[in-house]
């Protein structure tokens, strides 16, 4: 898709929208294979919090992970969906449970995991208190083959010809945010989200969580530099919007529709100024209340639903079009 001349601007930027549909809001373009299995797009919901550990070689209140051979995965609906998308799994932890206290939810679960061939651990719950990295591990922990990030080119691949959503973060470091950010971006149907390969949040045992699966079904690229990422975006017809305090114009006055990359700034800092000379048009949420504004992945989910929004009435309006061209003339009287 050609991708017209345009400038800048704060406030009304002005771009025209003329493609082709090319593809419906929540449809998926190429597959995308994120542990090496050609596992299609499919849908899942999410969850969150930093990564954290004791008892896997992580120090908790320690600012530096130790590099692991494997990724954890915790809670139960998260590892049933690690099983559904075929991800090799080398080991359970699972909460030692006492006689006459059995949960058959996890007992099932369980079961899964030995139909599967995967090595079973019984421990107490202090081992998985320690291992969880919010404490929401619902009594089991999976250590799963590392999970490999796409590159941006497959995100780009994803995303078809038509209308598309790719998010990118500029250095978000929670990993709570960016599951949760995933989880939203996976619903409304984007082609994926592009991250920081340095001093950012990368996908862990909280991204498992608050992504509640949705990780496992959406491509997550990391890129050295995001400059050269939102260059290569906009090479393949992508709008680049800037969601910033700074912006002059409101969610509701930019023309968040289309084919656009969403770019999101980091918790402390916002976007960076590299970065944000390369956005072609900013935005900001309006609001009435007294408090400063909503966190990073409460604001990305907004815009999320937004271009949603406007990318189904803009595909409804064009169905009814060429439905209307369809039709035959009829005479008056006929």
């Amino acid at each position: 898709m050609a991708k017209q001349a345009k400038g800048r601007g704060g406030s009304g930027s002005g771009r025209g929208t003329g493609t082709g549909r090319g593809r419906a809001a929540g449809g998926k373009g190429a597959g995308y294979a994120g542990y090496g299995k050609g596992a299609g797009h499919g849908r899942a919901a999410g969850g969150a919090g930093n990564a954290r550990g004791g008892a896997d070689g992580e120090k908790r209140g320690s600012s530096r992970q130790p590099k692991r051979d494997h990724d954890l995965i915790e809670g139960r609906r998260a590892v049933a969906e690690a099983l559904d998308a075929g991800i090799p799994l080398k080991k359970a932890i699972v909460l030692d449970q006492q006689q006459g206290e059995r949960d058959a939810e996890l007992d099932r679960l369980v079961r899964r995991l030995e139909a599967d061939d995967v090595a079973i651990e019984y421990a107490k719950r202090r081992t998985l208190d320690s291992l969880s990295s919010h404490g929401a591990h619902q009594g089991i922990v999976v250590r799963a083959q590392k999970y490999r990030y796409a590159a941006v080119e497959e995100v780009i691949a994803a995303a078809g010809e038509g209308d598309a959503l790719v998010v990118l973060l500029d250095h978000v470091t929670d990993e709570g945010n960016l599951g949760a950010i995933i989880r939203s971006a996976e619903v409304v149907g984007a082609s994926g989200v592009i991250v920081a390969k340095a001093r950012a949040a990368g996908v862990g045992p909280a991204t498992y969580k608050t992504s509640a699966g949705a990780v496992l079904h959406l491509p997550v690229a990391q890129a050295s530099n995001l400059a050269s990422a939102i260059e290569l975006l906009k090479e393949a017809g992508f709008w680049v919007c800037g969601c910033t305090e700074h912006a002059e114009q409101s969610v509701w006055d930019a023309p968040l529709e289309g084919r656009i990359c969403l770019v999101m700034g980091s918790e402390g800092d916002g976007i960076s100024r590299l970065v944000r000379e390369r956005c072609d048009f900013e935005c900001k949420l309006p609001q009435r209340g007294r408090i400063e504004s909503l966190n990073v992945a409460q604001a990305t989910t907004v815009l999320c639903y937004e271009w949603l929004r406007r990318t189904t009435e803009r595909e409804a309006a064009a169905g009814v079009v060429e439905a209307g061209e369809a039709m035959p003339a009829v005479e008056a009287g006929e």
